[in-house]
């Protein structure tokens, strides 16, 4: 569990997968806050608040790329892992240059979200 609480943004279009990674993430000690979309990511009154933000990489209105760069334009400084059904070596280096951390695809295998979340958040080192 963590011991501040962090606060993690979840955006995604898809209210299933919403609602299983809030149930997931908050077992771990996050405390998650939801979002449909770009949109209503970018008007939430806890966006700045947030210690992390995961950002689905395809979403209607507004794909990640999109908010990412609405993000920018507001100097938005939250580590952000970006979640994609198809990681492509474009995708990824698209996503390096717009300072995502991780680039995580779906399904999450052997805890890889909570990992990359605890890895941006400093609760760990990363990986050697």
């Amino acid at each position: 569990m963590t011991e501040r609480g962090d606060v993690v943004l979840v955006v995604d279009g898809d209210l299933a997968v919403r609602e299983s990674l809030k149930f997931a993430l908050e077992i771990e000690g996050f405390a998650v806050h939801l979002c449909a979309g770009g949109p209503e990511l970018l008007a939430h009154p806890g966006l700045r608040l947030a210690d992390c933000l995961v950002l689905d990489d395809k979403m209607p209105l507004m794909d990640g790329a999109s908010v990412l760069d609405r993000l920018a334009e507001g100097d938005f400084r939250v580590p952000v892992i970006l979640m994609t059904g198809h990681a492509t070596d474009s995708l990824r280096r698209r996503a390096m240059l717009a300072g995502v951390r991780h680039v995580l695809e779906k399904p999450f295998l052997n805890g890889a979200l909570v990992d990359s979340i605890h890895d941006v958040l400093g609760h760990r080192m990363p990986s050697i």
